[in-house]
């Protein structure tokens, strides 16, 4: 059940006329009254002798009584309170005890008050009710309404218990705002994807992932195409910002813009300046190894992924702290994804940075050097171009997006452990989206990896499974029986041509986490391999072989890579 606090208004009767009218698209069905402060209150919709007047009078009543210099300029509260869509239709006898909890819970009319604001509620449709209400009490006072968005959400997550209804996540303040019905309509008749502030968040974000300073987010913000108005210091300072869509204006036909901090509590201006270093140009970060061969998406993805499994480890350290901040350097990182990929997995990746939105904000302070290695890696793919989703461009963004998962689960858990339902849950999701666009990123090179594993010679083949059986004796006869055989064995291959120890790095692959709840342990190694064999030098020098493999990249080297791996659950 979720109760939603509408902005004040001044006009009582134009509130009503909204609730007993037709609506906006005539989804408005029997509008009537189901409760009120008193039981005589005349109900329009179901009193032919009732009018809106009549209703409006009474409860602008004590408005009314006082001086025109004492009456508030904005008077007319306003919640309405949703059920979920898979939850029972209730009856008006249900709703009307709901709406006295409300109330009540609220401020607005405390139980046994009867000095309490006069209120009614009105039910137009099977799903919820609206809740008008006018903030003078019966004495001439105000109502006592701190934090009455807070009490709201926790009476309505008693009543989901007390009525049996879904349970909805509670949250920690810490959410973006939801757009009004009415902005969400006014963004379908202007034929957007979705309301302005969502579209603007989504673009400030965009332009802040990797940006080195100020001067470069705004820059990047005013690319998008979005309408940016500073406020200016008389020093020339920048005290802060506020932004508009292009064409969404109000009926003064001026924008209507929306401050950043409005858009999300980490988006004013001091909070994005926080992250920013002066240690951001990608052009003075070493890379692990030298990727000189590899197309420049393909080499900021490589270094993405090392930055990224630095940030899962970092969920597991108990250093609160900098986990926090590593939340906020994956979610630029997402960002700066979803912004250069190319083909079927830029959609997912956008569902995905869109959903880790949520995630990366807490009431945890974060320690914001510990995102840098993140926002300097955001940075790179930004500054890299789109990955073309071929060739080593699907590779090195498969292998990012596989440590992402990872990286965004274990975020998951974090939040789970410390009670932030909300966030685990949108990470969660991030993750869902994340796997279906690795699939598709993995897709091409995982078809040439296979291919090129069936054609080895019989000698390499047998060289490779004695290894195997010698390093991993307790799963070779598993690994041998998965599909991806022929893949893990082709890895192996390029492994040992580009000088490594085949059997210690499989090891150590091995080693790094768990596989018995893999679907396909071969294809886990596989990715494991990959990665370790961009971030160790190899210990010795390739050794030719006197059956070479069908024309093949290394798994390192200067040349760019063509493995990959099948789809397998965390």
């Amino acid at each position: 059940m979720i109760p939603s606090i509408h902005k004040r208004g001044s006009e009582t009767i134009g509130l009503i006329r909204y609730l007993y009218g037709p609506g906006t698209k005539e989804e408005h069905t029997d509008p009537h009254l189901v409760a009120a402060f008193d039981p005589l209150t005349p109900d329009p919709g179901r009193d032919p002798n009732a009018t809106y007047q009549q209703l409006e009078r009474l409860l602008d009543q004590p408005v009314n009584a006082l001086p025109k210099s004492r009456r508030p300029a904005k008077h007319v509260w306003h919640i309405s309170v949703r059920a979920s869509p898979e939850d029972p239709i209730l009856s008006d006898e249900d709703w009307a005890a709901i709406a006295r909890r409300t109330v009540a819970a609220t401020g607005i009319a405390p139980e046994g008050d009867e000095q309490a604001c006069r209120w009614a509620a009105v039910r137009h449709a099977d799903d919820h009710i609206h809740i008008i209400a006018t903030l003078v009490r019966d004495d001439g006072r105000r109502p006592r309404l701190h934090n009455e968005a807070r009490r709201a959400q926790a009476e309505a997550r008693r009543i989901e218990a007390d009525y049996n209804l879904r349970r909805v996540t509670p949250g920690d303040g810490t959410a973006a705002k939801r757009p009004t019905r009415a902005t969400v309509h006014k963004a379908e008749r202007l034929g957007q994807e979705a309301a302005s502030q969502e579209l603007l968040r989504e673009h400030v974000r965009r332009a802040l992932a990797g940006a080195a300073d100020e001067v470069e987010f705004f820059d990047r913000l005013a690319a998008e195409g979005v309408r940016i108005d500073k406020r200016i210091a008389p020093s020339g300072d920048v005290l802060g910002y506020k932004v508009a869509i292009v064409g969404d204006r109000n009926k003064e036909q001026e924008p209507v813009w929306y401050a950043g901090s409005t858009l999300a509590p980490d988006l004013s201006l001091p909070r994005i300046r926080n992250r920013f270093t002066a240690v951001t140009d990608t052009d003075t970060q070493p890379t692990p190894l030298d990727r000189s061969g590899a197309s420049a998406p393909a080499r900021a993805r490589y270094t993405a992924a090392v930055a990224a499994d630095s940030a899962r480890a970092a969920f597991a350290s108990g250093d609160d702290t900098t986990a926090a901040a590593q939340l906020v350097g994956v979610g630029e990182v997402l960002d700066a994804l979803a912004q250069t990929a190319a083909g079927p997995s830029r959609s997912e990746l956008r569902e995905a940075a869109w959903h880790f939105e949520r995630a990366t904000r807490s009431h945890i302070r974060a320690k914001d050097e510990e995102m840098y290695a993140l926002r300097r890696a955001a940075r790179q793919i930004v500054h890299s171009g789109t990955a073309l989703g071929r060739g080593p461009d699907s590779t090195a963004t498969a292998l990012i997006l596989d440590v992402m998962i990872l990286a965004v689960i274990a975020a998951a858990r974090w939040h789970a452990a410390r009670g932030h339902a909300q966030q685990a849950q949108a990470a969660q999701q991030a993750a869902d989206h994340l796997r279906t666009a690795y699939q598709a990123a993995a897709a091409e090179p995982l078809a040439a990896l296979h291919a090129w594993g069936e054609r080895l010679p019989v000698p390499n083949r047998q060289r490779h499974t004695t290894t195997v059986r010698t390093a991993l004796p307790h799963l070779a006869d598993r690994l041998q029986a998965e599909p991806g055989w022929d893949s893990l064995v082709m890895v192996l291959d390029q492994a040992e041509q580009a000088g490594y120890d085949t059997a210690a790095l499989l090891a150590k692959a091995a080693a790094q986490r768990e596989l018995g709840t893999a679907d396909s342990a071969s294809d886990v190694l596989i990715w494991r391999l990959h990665h370790l064999g961009y971030t160790t030098p190899p210990p010795r020098r390739p050794r030719s072989q006197p059956n070479p493999a069908p024309k093949a990249t290394p798994v390192t080297g200067a040349a760019a890579r063509q493995e990959t791996v099948r789809p397998h659950r965390r």
